[in-house]
Protein backbone atom coordinates (compact mmCIF):
# COMPACT_ATOMS: atom_id res chain seq x y z
CA UNK A 1 0.00 0.00 0.00
CA UNK A 2 1.45 3.34 -1.05
CA UNK A 3 -1.47 5.69 -0.44
CA UNK A 4 -5.07 6.10 0.67
CA UNK A 5 -7.64 8.37 -0.94
CA UNK A 6 -8.26 11.18 1.55
CA UNK A 7 -10.98 12.88 -0.51
CA UNK A 8 -11.62 15.39 -3.26
CA UNK A 9 -9.61 18.58 -3.55
CA UNK A 10 -11.19 21.66 -5.06
CA UNK A 11 -13.70 21.60 -7.89
CA UNK A 12 -11.45 20.57 -10.79
CA UNK A 13 -11.44 16.83 -10.23
CA UNK A 14 -8.27 16.60 -8.16
CA UNK A 15 -7.74 13.86 -5.61
CA UNK A 16 -6.13 14.30 -2.20
CA UNK A 17 -3.94 11.33 -1.23
CA UNK A 18 -2.53 10.42 2.15
CA UNK A 19 0.78 8.77 1.27
CA UNK A 20 2.78 6.05 3.01
CA UNK A 21 6.04 6.45 1.11
CA UNK A 22 9.22 7.97 2.50
CA UNK A 23 8.45 11.20 0.64
CA UNK A 24 4.90 12.01 -0.49
CA UNK A 25 5.95 12.76 -4.08
CA UNK A 26 7.35 9.23 -4.48
CA UNK A 27 3.78 8.05 -5.10
CA UNK A 28 3.66 10.21 -8.24
CA UNK A 29 6.51 8.19 -9.76
CA UNK A 30 4.40 5.02 -9.80
CA UNK A 31 1.75 6.54 -12.12
CA UNK A 32 -0.81 3.67 -12.13
CA UNK A 33 -2.37 3.06 -8.72
CA UNK A 34 -4.25 -0.18 -8.10
CA UNK A 35 -6.92 -1.39 -5.70
CA UNK A 36 -6.43 -4.40 -3.42
CA UNK A 37 -7.44 -6.78 -6.24
CA UNK A 38 -4.78 -5.33 -8.56
CA UNK A 39 -7.29 -3.47 -10.74
CA UNK A 40 -6.22 0.04 -11.83
CA UNK A 41 -8.09 2.82 -10.00
CA UNK A 42 -6.52 5.70 -11.93
CA UNK A 43 -3.30 7.01 -13.43
CA UNK A 44 -1.57 10.01 -11.90
CA UNK A 45 -1.06 12.71 -14.53
CA UNK A 46 0.36 15.42 -12.26
CA UNK A 47 0.86 15.85 -8.52
CA UNK A 48 1.96 18.41 -5.99
CA UNK A 49 2.75 18.06 -2.29
CA UNK A 50 0.37 19.33 0.36
CA UNK A 51 0.26 18.88 4.12
CA UNK A 52 -0.03 15.16 4.97
CA UNK A 53 0.28 13.92 1.39
CA UNK A 54 -0.28 15.14 -2.13
CA UNK A 55 -2.94 16.41 -4.51
CA UNK A 56 -3.11 14.74 -7.91
CA UNK A 57 -4.75 15.15 -11.29
CA UNK A 58 -5.87 11.75 -12.49
CA UNK A 59 -6.86 9.97 -15.65
CA UNK A 60 -9.69 9.44 -15.91
CA UNK A 61 -10.73 12.71 -14.28
CA UNK A 62 -13.18 11.87 -11.52
CA UNK A 63 -16.06 14.02 -10.35
CA UNK A 64 -15.96 15.37 -6.82
CA UNK A 65 -18.78 12.96 -5.91
CA UNK A 66 -16.91 9.99 -7.39
CA UNK A 67 -13.78 10.86 -5.40
CA UNK A 68 -15.77 11.26 -2.19
CA UNK A 69 -17.24 7.80 -2.87
CA UNK A 70 -13.69 6.41 -3.00
CA UNK A 71 -12.58 8.13 0.22
CA UNK A 72 -10.58 5.72 2.36
CA UNK A 73 -9.75 3.40 -0.56
CA UNK A 74 -6.28 1.95 -0.20
CA UNK A 75 -4.00 2.25 -3.23
CA UNK A 76 -1.25 -0.14 -4.22
CA UNK A 77 1.44 -0.65 -6.85
CA UNK A 78 2.85 -3.86 -8.24
CA UNK A 79 5.84 -5.26 -6.39
CA UNK A 80 8.10 -4.84 -9.43
CA UNK A 81 7.34 -1.10 -9.45
CA UNK A 82 8.96 -0.66 -6.03
CA UNK A 83 12.67 0.08 -5.75
CA UNK A 84 14.78 -2.73 -4.37
CA UNK A 85 15.42 -2.33 -0.65
CA UNK A 86 18.89 -1.28 0.45
CA UNK A 87 21.24 -3.76 2.06
CA UNK A 88 19.97 -4.73 5.52
CA UNK A 89 16.51 -3.37 4.63
CA UNK A 90 13.33 -5.15 3.60
CA UNK A 91 9.68 -4.53 2.97
CA UNK A 92 7.41 -5.51 5.85
CA UNK A 93 5.34 -7.61 3.44
CA UNK A 94 8.45 -9.74 2.85
CA UNK A 95 8.36 -10.86 6.50
CA UNK A 96 5.10 -12.75 6.02
CA UNK A 97 5.79 -16.47 5.91
CA UNK A 98 9.27 -16.27 7.42
CA UNK A 99 10.19 -18.78 10.10
CA UNK A 100 10.37 -17.38 13.63
CA UNK A 101 13.18 -18.70 15.81
CA UNK A 102 14.21 -18.01 19.39
CA UNK A 103 17.35 -15.85 19.21
CA UNK A 104 18.73 -17.44 22.39
CA UNK A 105 17.97 -21.09 21.57
CA UNK A 106 20.19 -23.71 19.99
CA UNK A 107 20.29 -23.63 16.18
CA UNK A 108 18.68 -27.10 16.14
CA UNK A 109 15.74 -26.01 18.31
CA UNK A 110 12.35 -26.16 16.61
CA UNK A 111 11.00 -22.87 15.28
CA UNK A 112 8.40 -20.93 17.26
CA UNK A 113 6.20 -20.57 14.17
CA UNK A 114 5.85 -18.34 11.14
CA UNK A 115 4.93 -14.72 10.64
CA UNK A 116 1.29 -14.63 9.64
CA UNK A 117 0.87 -10.85 9.29
CA UNK A 118 2.39 -7.49 10.13
CA UNK A 119 -0.01 -5.00 11.73
CA UNK A 120 0.24 -1.31 12.53
CA UNK A 121 -2.39 -0.15 15.00
CA UNK A 122 -0.75 3.25 15.39
CA UNK A 123 1.92 2.59 18.00
CA UNK A 124 4.37 0.73 15.75
CA UNK A 125 4.53 -2.48 13.81
CA UNK A 126 3.31 -5.71 15.39
CA UNK A 127 4.26 -9.18 14.16
CA UNK A 128 1.52 -11.79 14.28
CA UNK A 129 3.18 -15.16 14.79
CA UNK A 130 1.29 -18.39 14.13
CA UNK A 131 2.73 -21.43 15.94
CA UNK A 132 3.61 -24.38 13.67
CA UNK A 133 1.48 -26.82 15.60
CA UNK A 134 -1.57 -24.57 15.61
CA UNK A 135 -3.06 -23.04 18.71
CA UNK A 136 -3.11 -19.48 19.94
CA UNK A 137 -0.90 -17.07 18.03
CA UNK A 138 1.36 -14.44 19.45
CA UNK A 139 1.52 -10.70 18.81
CA UNK A 140 4.99 -9.24 19.22
CA UNK A 141 6.07 -5.62 18.92
CA UNK A 142 8.54 -5.31 16.05
CA UNK A 143 11.33 -3.61 17.99
CA UNK A 144 15.09 -4.16 17.99
CA UNK A 145 14.82 -5.58 21.54
CA UNK A 146 12.20 -8.16 20.52
CA UNK A 147 13.55 -8.87 17.03
CA UNK A 148 17.33 -8.54 17.09
CA UNK A 149 17.85 -10.16 13.68
CA UNK A 150 16.03 -10.55 10.39
CA UNK A 151 17.87 -12.89 8.02
CA UNK A 152 16.09 -12.64 4.68
CA UNK A 153 18.60 -14.99 2.98
CA UNK A 154 17.86 -17.72 5.54
CA UNK A 155 14.13 -16.94 5.58
CA UNK A 156 14.17 -16.48 9.34
CA UNK A 157 13.39 -13.90 11.99
CA UNK A 158 15.09 -14.28 15.36
CA UNK A 159 13.11 -13.06 18.35
CA UNK A 160 13.51 -12.57 22.08
CA UNK A 161 10.16 -12.93 23.75
CA UNK A 162 9.64 -10.39 26.53
CA UNK A 163 9.07 -11.65 30.06
CA UNK A 164 5.37 -12.00 30.84
CA UNK A 165 3.93 -9.39 33.16
CA UNK A 166 1.32 -10.80 35.48
CA UNK A 167 -0.98 -8.73 37.64
CA UNK A 168 -1.28 -9.49 41.33
CA UNK A 169 -4.73 -11.14 41.65
CA UNK A 170 -5.10 -9.51 45.11
CA UNK A 171 -4.65 -6.05 43.58
CA UNK A 172 -7.79 -4.38 42.24
CA UNK A 173 -7.03 -3.15 38.71
CA UNK A 174 -10.01 -0.76 38.80
CA UNK A 175 -10.39 0.69 42.28
CA UNK A 176 -13.68 2.32 43.15
CA UNK A 177 -13.75 6.08 42.65
CA UNK A 178 -12.89 7.92 45.83
CA UNK A 179 -11.35 4.98 47.70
Amino acid sequence: MVARIAGAFGVRGEVRLHTFTETPMAVATYKVLLDEAGKPVFTLEAARPVKDGLVAKTSPVLSREAVEGLKGKRLFVTRDALPPPDEDEFYLADLIGLVVRDADAEATSPPLGKIKAVHDFGAGDILEIAPDGGGQGLMLAFTRANVPEVDMAAGAVYVRLPAEIEADPQEDAYPEAGT
